[in-house]
């Protein structure tokens, strides 16, 4: 432990797994960003209809930009007498090149519900971070859980 100290080394993540540091390290990056400014979560992403069509547009040489989309994460969900049963995988992948071998892909929304993360990770991400919040007031509000159904309206509005 002294020598740890001497050496400027922390023993949180001596002894830990890549998956372990690199899931804390994004947690704390997760934590702190969301702290420094609470009205983050409300501003929305642009018009996509707007930004596809800068995308598509032509490129310098006046040739079209085309978008070849690359598919790959699954996410399960299961129902069955004695509750529910979530699979998912844990690569995350920029098209052909693996980004991280141990991706969080089963969120938690609140103490009853869970999520699950396919697609973009910022996207997921956000948006999970904006059920997560809108869950949360509704319970400080109604003094009530809110209801599956109604969680899933919050996300189709």
């Amino acid at each position: 432990m002294a020598m740890l100290s001497l050496c400027g080394l922390s023993d949180d993540t001596l002894f830990k797994s890549k998956c372990e540091v690199e899931e804390n390290e994004a947690f704390e990056t997760f934590r702190s960003d969301n702290t420094v400014n609470q009205m983050n979560l409300y501003s929305l992403p642009g018009n996509p209809v707007e930004n596809m069509r800068m995308i598509t547009a032509r490129d310098t040489m006046g040739r079209p930009i085309e978008l070849n989309f690359h598919h790959g994460t699954t996410t399960l969900g299961f129902l069955y007498q004695g509750g529910i049963v979530l699979a998912v995988d844990s690569r995350a992948t920029g098209g052909q090149y693996i980004g991280s071998q141990c991706m969080k892909k089963i969120v938690e929304i609140n103490d009853f519900m869970l999520g699950t993360l396919a697609g973009g990770a910022a996207d997921c991400v956000y948006w999970d971070r904006v059920l997560s919040k809108q869950c949360r007031l509704h319970e400080l509000r109604n003094k009530e859980r809110i209801s599956v159904t109604a969680a899933s309206k919050i996300m189709s509005t």
